[in-house]
């Protein structure tokens, strides 16, 4: 019989996992990958449609498209996760597994910041970015303020990405020296494992009048005025935030979470359920979140399960290791390598922006786009 290996969610981590296994044992696998959404977007294509540079529905590459042999993906809503039978309950069925692997990202908790929705604008939902299309079009002058509510958060640099490409919004529409920029963020710094990146991000904020406050988080929002969780108050126009993260409801239901999210080990992505991984944002797995850890995550789960089935050594534990791309402003692209779980200590190091690394993040999206939909 057929090992049947569940996948819950169809991003970076749920794509490249049914791939692989399409690739290498198609014919002794039957795959299903659920997710209910009808398209994949790769996530830094937000900072384009809220600055103007794509329009959303070019960014939308559907899952119609992703035709894999041995795998079926299936648009469906997951109304409860038992990881004790590896079951799994839609609003089409029930499905059962004999691997089962969560990948459901992280849900965004708007109302765990008080006046978040009623005052502020979020930008890490592709809803949130589209809307903000018009409101930063039509900011000319007064207080800008970019706030992250938490952390951990997704794709750590893309709050300063966006503080940088909201300066050089202003400087294009001539009104810059008609409004400030802040940027909070509850990080130290604006990538911690990486001291010498850090350096620069903070240099180029503060070559643009960008006002940093590292160390404190956004507790609160009312008419015009943003408190700290230390008491601050900043006057803002203008409110571009990153909402509180937490894994989905479902999968805290399920009782699969502790602190928000499913804990597995770093290496091997199991979690304490036998025959349960979780990859992603959804796990607490050692490394950042973003997709192409995800991604990284997912090829160990893959190796494990093909060494399972008789074929290849056993897989490697998972490193940790991958590539973020920054947004410079300017049509430069700056390119931070991060190793977390390799070594005795965090690492990272950046690679200068310029405009070669911007041809080089076009490649690594239309490299995912051809392997995973053919495009």
């Amino acid at each position: 019989m057929k090992t049947k290996v569940l996948i819950l969610g169809a991003g970076f981590g749920g794509l490249e996992l049914a791939t692989m296994l399409s690739e290498e044992v198609a014919d002794e696998v039957e795959v299903t990958l659920i997710d209910r959404n009808d398209a994949f977007v790769f996530g830094y294509s937000k900072l384009d449609v809220m600055f103007g540079r794509e329009q959303m529905a070019d960014t939308r590459l559907p899952y119609s498209k992703f035709v894999k042999p041995g795998v079926r993906l299936l648009r469906e809503e997951i109304t409860a996760i038992d990881p004790e039978q590896r079951r799994v309950t839609t609003d089409a069925g029930v499905h059962e597994a004999d691997v089962l692997v969560v990948a459901l990202g992280a849900d965004y908790d708007i109302e765990g910041t008080p006046g978040l929705a009623e005052h502020g604008n979020e930008f890490y939902s592709f809803a949130g970015a589209e809307t903000l299309t018009g409101v930063i079009a039509d900011f000319t002058s007064g207080d800008a303020v970019i706030g992250v509510c938490d952390a951990p958060f997704k794709c750590p640099p893309a709050p300063s990405e966006c503080a940088l490409l909201l300066h050089d919004d202003l400087v294009a529409k001539g009104v810059r020296d008609d409004c400030t920029i802040t940027f909070v963020l509850p990080l130290p710094s604006p990538v911690p494992p990486s001291p010498e990146a850090s350096k620069v991000i903070a240099g180029e904020l503060e070559d643009r009048g960008v006002r940093f406050v590292p160390g404190r988080r956004i507790a609160s929002l009312s008419s015009g005025v943003t408190v700290l969780d230390d008491g601050t108050e900043l006057p803002f126009d203008l409110f571009l935030g990153v909402p509180k993260h937490r894994a989905p409801d479902v999968v805290i239901e399920s009782g699969m979470t502790e602190d928000g999210y499913v804990p597995v080990d770093f290496h091997t992505l199991k979690t304490s359920f036998p025959g349960v991984y979780a990859v992603g944002d959804v796990a607490t797995a050692g490394v950042p979140k973003a997709g192409v850890f995800s991604e990284g995550a997912a090829k160990v789960v893959a190796r494990s399960i093909i060494a399972d089935l008789g074929h290849g050594e056993p897989a490697e534990p998972h490193k940790g290791q991958g590539a973020c791309y920054i947004e410079f402003g300017f049509d430069r692209v700056a390119r931070v390598d991060i190793d977390f779980l390799s070594g005795p200590e965090r690492t990272g190091s950046i690679q200068a922006a310029s405009k070669e690394f911007v041809a080089e993040k076009e490649e690594f999206g239309s490299s995912r786009k051809a392997r995973w939909f053919g495009i």
